[in-house]
């Protein structure tokens, strides 16, 4: 893909996002052609979160591909902030109820949802409508509110971050999912996978005074996800992380799916109309061997509902 065909795709995703809707072709074009076998990352749009979900881990082989009998599963939505679904500051709650939901179908011993939020954390579970959806679908919903969760790790590959205090069930599950959604972010640009991870750690302020962007690409090289799966339903196009009015909010009806973090992370960045070189952590991850940043080396299975 050239430069002026990228740049077009990249303006023109821009100009959906402002109109309030992405354009069906941009959507398709912006991702590398399909190849035989099981893909390295699904784009999904058109559908309700839960069936989204449903066809992008059937590409996969099923959710048992990831998860096996008996196993202990984290899903990570981003829980931060004290408003409705309305408001897309939040990971949508029906995802998080139908990934959980393929979890405990696989014969999952536990899955544990969980964030270190941003808001009160009480408020945040019940008014995000994560808490009732994850338990509906049998999760158990766990605090990340007190340091005595979290317990200190070494980032051995980390040049700004070298070491953090990580929740003590991600540090125990055999399956971590981490279950981003994707919007605008004041410091970071964008908030999406990796940079989730924040709700994962007890010291997030740390990141925020020593380079932000190489925090999160440093922590990236500790943990990788079994599976992102990115919530792009409903975007926040600006004010984030938080958003200020539903009118800022775009239903793109979509959803990346991934095993690699970086490649989620990109797709995602080009779904809302950024390149993803200019998203600094993205980068900075793909660089340091995270993942692969350049979807043209990747196989995408494109699937409009």
């Amino acid at each position: 893909m050239g430069m002026n065909r990228r740049e077009f795709i990249k303006r023109s995703m821009a100009a959906g996002l402002v109109a309030g809707t992405a354009m069906a072709s941009g959507y398709f074009d912006v991702f590398a052609a399909e190849k035989a076998g099981i893909p390295d990352l699904v784009a999904v749009k058109g559908g309700e979160p839960g069936l989204m979900f449903d066809k992008a881990v059937s590409e996969f082989g099923g959710i048992g591909a990831f998860v096996k009998k008996n196993s202990t599963v984290v899903v990570k939505p981003n829980i931060g902030w004290d408003v409705g679904p309305e408001r897309a500051a939040n990971t949508h709650p029906a995802l998080v109820k139908q990934i959980v939901k393929h979890c405990m179908s696989a014969g999952a011993k536990n899955v544990y949802v969980f964030d270190n939020t941003c808001d009160e954390w009480t408020r945040t579970y019940k008014n995000s409508g994560i808490e009732r959806a994850a338990k509906d679908a049998g999760a158990s919903v766990i605090p990340g509110s007190s340091e005595r969760y979290f317990h200190p790790v070494a980032v051995g590959k980390g040049k700004k971050l070298t070491q953090a205090k990580v929740h003590e069930q991600i540090l125990e599950a055999d399956v971590f999912i981490n279950v981003p959604v994707l919007k605008h972010h004041s410091s970071a640009r964008l908030t999406i996978g990796m940079k989730n991870h924040m709700g994962i750690v007890w010291d997030r302020g740390y990141w925020h005074r020593h380079d932000l962007h190489q925090c999160i690409a440093d922590f990236a090289t500790f943990k990788k996800p079994t599976l992102t799966v990115v919530d792009a339903y409903n975007v926040l196009k600006k004010d984030g992380p938080r958003g200020v009015s539903e009118a800022d909010v775009v239903n793109l009806k979509s959803l990346i799916v991934s095993r690699d973090p970086v490649a989620a992370d990109a797709a995602a960045a080009m779904l809302f109309g950024d390149n993803p070189s200019d998203i600094p952590y993205i980068k900075r991850a793909s660089e340091m061997g995270v993942g692969v940043m350049d979807l043209n080396r990747l196989s995408i299975k494109r699937i409009k509902l």
